[in-house]
């Protein structure tokens, strides 16, 4: 399997503050280069004609044009150059239309740490899938889809249970993975995440069952086994 050298990666993000948020979720992430960052549509243009990078970290709101416009501008000079909408933008109409401009993935702000990286590792196993491969079948197709979000997808109204908010998810999963110890408990992720134990353990067993986190007994010295939630 050969390996890919470092994805050049420019941010097209006119407030600075998340901006340095971008960059430094990107630098803790394994395989990709920052090459630039660019504050509006104008210098984002002139960064792809000079950088040409192969991914495109890419807001809505830019003061000089929309994202959209500049999703368009790639398609038509930068075929090679894929994107990854990272934005507030979350109106029906511009996710259709970024997803019809074939834009790898679309983040909706505020982002989490572990969806941001998430997005970046599903397009690192994208781009080594379309390397390591010069014909593909269909289950090779289908997973290239998933990852690009293009697969079919269920309606949203069933895409998460009914109780299940999808940040509190996303804050439930970081606070297991950001525990250096031995596994929480129910009750030690309700008071992380403000709430109750019942509520906790609703959505860590939500996440065990869909794989995004693992359980398993502990046998204290006293009293009964707990169950404790893992990161996968």
């Amino acid at each position: 399997m050969r390996e890919l050298t470092p994805i050049e990666v420019l941010i097209v993000e006119d407030d600075l503050r998340v901006a340095e948020i971008n960059r430094r979720f990107l630098e803790k992430a394994d395989g990709f280069q920052l090459v630039g960052i660019a504050a509006t549509g104008e210098e984002a243009k002139d960064w792809l004609e000079v950088l040409q990078p192969q991914l495109v970290l890419l807001d809505v709101y830019l003061p000089d044009m929309k994202g959209i416009e500049l999703v368009w501008h790639i398609r038509q000079h930068y075929k090679h150059v894929d994107i990854i909408m990272v934005t507030a933008a979350g109106e029906i109409e511009i996710v259709q239309e970024a997803l019809r401009g074939g834009v790898f993935d679309y983040l909706v702000k505020p982002i989490l740490f572990d969806r941001f990286t998430r997005s970046l590792k599903n397009y690192r196993n994208h781009l080594q899938t379309l390397t390591n491969h010069r014909h593909l079948d269909q289950h090779q197709v289908d997973l290239l889809l998933r990852y690009t979000g293009q697969a079919p997808v269920p309606s949203l109204s069933v895409v998460l249970p009914k109780g299940i908010d999808p940040m509190t998810l996303e804050k439930v999963v970081q606070i297991v993975r950001d525990h250096s110890g031995g596994g929480l408990t129910a009750e030690q992720v309700g008071a992380r995440m403000g709430a109750s134990r019942t509520t906790a353990r609703r959505y860590l067993e939500y996440l065990v069952s869909i794989n995004r986190l693992k359980a398993d007994l502990s046998y204290g010295t006293v009293g009964r086994p707990e169950r404790k939630y893992f990161a996968v």
